[in-house]
């Protein structure tokens, strides 16, 4: 046989054989890489700036995801009203969210508070410090700002309160988040104005000494950590033990303190926000 007869064979062979031991490393290597943790979404109702929200979350879900094994996605919406959407088209696997849009995801989606914090949610109204406005019927047919429609302390209770107690009627003006509130008083814009005292202590101090409060609401439990029931059982539980365990972690007191859930506990829908379904707050949601 010709010397260059069975060049082309042993050619046809070799790359063969480099295609094989490709094949192998690649199959290894595959199988040598660790497979990606279940991922979930977490949406924060935006009662506080974007930034703020990212700070005071952020550390803690990379510290859950340690925990747990569980990757959790902050997710941010330009603000309440979209939050809203988000929460009653079932998006969030886990939201963070105000009472009253637990009520409201819970008959939509199934939506179910794992944990709140302890201390009870009030609702504030408040007035320019140097506002001549004494009492709440002085608020009577004047422009009063609230964070949205449906924001529950801020908004739903005040708005209820005014009108079912005090009788009083007035022009809402709907500023979109917290801080547009506050700032709508304080530039003369709007007479008075809803907030609740997490979102007003997390102002600078110039803002809280030009401000006043004028009318506290009754106290009601506040904003749940809550899961969408398509979430698993054990990661549901899974993330609310790591967050009860994180919580007395001093490295992260005060990422708690500004969401605000510094000292969260076991939340339960039937005791926790079923009785706010017997105030007919749909009356006032707009």
């Amino acid at each position: 046989m010709p010397f260059g007869s069975w060049l082309p064979l042993d050619r046809n062979k070799a790359l063969a054989g480099m295609a094989g031991l490709l094949l192998l490393l690649t199959a290894g290597a595959a199988k040598a890489a660790p497979p990606s943790p279940p991922s979930y979404s977490l949406y924060v109702v935006p009662q506080f700036q974007a930034a703020d929200i990212q700070s005071s979350w952020g550390p803690i879900l990379e510290r859950v995801q340690q925990e747990t094994g569980l990757r959790l996605t902050l997710k941010l919406s330009r603000d309440i009203p979209a939050f809203e959407a988000d929460l009653n088209s079932g998006k969030a696997d886990f939201a963070y969210m105000n009472p009253f849009h637990q009520v409201q995801a819970h008959a939509s989606q199934g939506y179910t508070p794992l944990l709140r914090d302890s201390k009870p949610l009030v609702g504030l109204l408040l007035v320019r410090k140097d506002s001549a406005i004494k009492s709440v019927q002085d608020l009577q047919g004047k422009v009063l700002a609230f964070p949205a429609p449906n924001a529950l302390g801020a908004s739903l209770l005040i708005r209820a309160e005014l009108s079912e107690h005090y009788r009083v009627s007035f022009q809402p003006f709907f500023a979109k988040t917290h801080a547009n509130t506050y700032r709508q008083i304080l530039l003369g814009k709007a007479l008075a104005g809803g907030g609740i005292r997490s979102t007003l202590d997390g102002e600078s101090e110039e803002v809280r000494a030009a401000l006043r409060v004028l009318m506290e609401t009754p106290p009601t439990a506040p904003h749940p950590l809550s899961a969408h029931p398509r979430v698993p059982q054990a990661a549901q539980q899974a993330v609310a033990g790591a967050l009860l365990k994180l919580a007395n972690d001093a490295t992260l007191k005060a990422q708690f303190e500004d969401i605000p859930m510094p000292k969260p506990t076991r939340a339960d829908y039937a005791r926790d926000y079923a009785p706010l379904e017997k105030l007919h707050l749909e009356r006032y949601v707009e």
